[in-house]
């Protein structure tokens, strides 16, 4: 865990662990079906798939040089002139089958609405049934040599049509623990339109100095802000796109980490509200893992700034697993790190939620587990003072928690909870590990003071006898002030009701 393990290869300094993510199922037309919940339409008169023509309208602009014309059939009965039928791609000459996949791109790129549900099914399922033969294509190896220079910049056109897109507001009173998300009306056909990028970016045919033209900053950006999306089936794609776009381009690499740490700063210090937090830790999680030592300073900075602020936000319960993740892989990497981390997580520590508390303490321990004698030295005084705390706390579940830290056999064998540290621990937690052995209400509680307070009375027995006299001790002063002061009141209570008020009101 030391700094001493480096690589040598510059490129390998931000290469990610790129572990291969579990792939989404694969997209047939039975299970397309079953995601769409909707009731199985009649076939059309013809089976083929439809290709948009060129738009008619007068008015519209002129289009730049190699970008698709699109049609959006967003209104009931709109004009249906703009499809025509095409040949299956299987069906095709070789000669034939780029220009015909570039034709049913284009089809692909018509956009409908899904407010009405009952609306243009017809042409809706046309380009569902189109999208589905594009997949089934592309997940053959021979199929996926089409993916040829040539074809990106309609490919890519195709996917932003569907996927790049402003979500709708979220409501006021949406709350993501308590509520149901709302699920992306257009799911039938952005499914698929996910499902179909995804070939795209894993496939070994793609050539990443070729493609990183067309899968550009921009793009990247646009896939990081969907993560705000409340259907959890497309940030589960996002995940897994993101993380093999992140992999694939190591020139996009600073960039996406950038655009992350961007949402969680608006998370964090502005909004509190957003839905893929967890899934963008997921991602980052992977990628902390790939990190080289010694850590960059861009790298601690992340840390520091952005990931340890994720603990302040109220939702913390949704992603915590994932955020614990992230910071113990930087604690794996470099030990360091503890220090940062263990002065700001105690500065975010939720004292008034108990619930939290033990939350945090899960966390705790595991951060504890990798904490070295030289860290130790630095924050054992913080650390302590606020085991003490929680030791103290009213709330029996986060005293029962923090007493659970002495049941790891590695922080009391050789951790910071051992014999070696109780000079330094047992003076600040003697006092709430004895008011919780003595007599309270909770059993399990009472039973694991009384056992830690027998460890450290077996360990060290003169340290055990000077804690319990300053214990007494200081209880005893107490009393005495607390005396005194009961008594000053009464005296001044006394001096109250025998003198006359000075002046009479009239």
């Amino acid at each position: 865990m030391g700094k001493g393990s480096g690589t040598g290869k510059k490129k390998n300094e931000e290469a990610a662990a790129t572990p291969n993510p579990p792939p989404p199922p694969a997209v047939d037309k039975a299970a397309a079906s079953r995601v769409a919940r909707r009731p199985a339409q009649p076939a059309p008169a013809s089976t083929a798939p439809l290709v948009a023509a060129k738009p008619t309208k007068p008015e519209a602009k002129p289009r730049k040089s190699g970008e698709l014309e699109r049609v959006h059939v967003q209104q009931p009965g709109a004009d249906r002139s703009a499809l025509k039928e095409l040949p299956a791609l299987r069906d095709a000459p070789p000669a034939k089958r780029e220009e015909l996949f570039i034709l049913k791109l284009k089809l692909c790129s018509v956009i409908f609405s899904f407010d009405d549900p009952t609306a243009d099914k017809r042409g809706k399922d046309m380009k569902r049934q189109t999208l589905l033969e594009l997949v089934d294509y592309v997940n053959t190896p021979a199929g996926q040599k089409i993916f040829t220079e040539s074809v990106m910049g309609d490919l890519m056109n195709m996917v932003s049509a569907n996927v790049c897109r402003a979500l709708p507001p979220a409501t006021d009173d949406f709350d993501p623990e308590e509520d149901e998300p709302v699920l992306e009306p257009a799911w039938p056909h952005l499914q698929v339109a996910y499902e179909f990028f995804l070939r795209f970016i894993v496939s070994s045919e793609v050539n990443a100095k070729a493609a990183k033209k067309y899968v550009d900053q921009k793009f990247c950006l646009q896939l990081v802000e969907l993560f705000d999306s409340e259907d959890p089936r497309e940030r589960d794609y996002l995940k897994t796109i993101l993380h093999r776009i992140y992999g694939k381009f190591m020139s996009h690499r600073s960039f996406i980490r950038r655009a992350i740490s961007n949402v969680f700063y608006r998370f964090v210090y502005e909004t509190e509200r957003h839905n893929g937090i967890g899934e963008l830790l997921e991602i980052l999680g992977s990628i902390i893992n790939g990190f080289a030592i010694p850590l960059k300073k861009e790298h601690l900075q992340f840390l520091v700034r952005a990931l340890i602020p994720l603990h302040k936000p109220k939702c913390v319960a949704l992603y915590h697993q994932q955020l614990s993740y992230c910071i113990i892989q930087y604690v794996e990497k470099d030990a360091d790190t503890a220090t940062p981390i263990l002065n700001g997580f105690f500065k975010c520590w939720p004292w008034s939620c108990s619930g939290k508390q033990v939350m945090f303490l899960n966390e705790l321990e595991e951060i504890l587990e990798l904490l070295g004698a030289d860290q130790l030295a630095q924050v054992s005084d913080m650390l302590f003072t606020n085991l003490a705390r929680c030791l103290d706390s009213d709330h029996f579940q986060v005293v029962e928690r923090a007493l659970f830290l002495w049941n790891n056999e590695h922080l009391v064998n050789s951790g910071c909870l051992s014999r070696l540290n109780a000079q330094a621990v047992l003076p600040i937690i003697y006092g709430p590990l004895y008011k919780n052995s003595s007599g309270h209400w909770n059993a399990t509680v009472e039973g694991l003071a009384q056992n830690v307070l027998k460890m450290y009375m077996e360990y060290d027995l003169v340290l055990y006898d000077k804690c319990t006299a300053n214990y007494f001790r200081e209880e005893e002063e107490a009393k005495r002030k607390l005396q005194a002061i009961e008594e000053r009141w009464s005296a001044i209570e006394r001096i109250a009701s025998t003198n006359t008020p000075s002046i009479t009101v009239k």
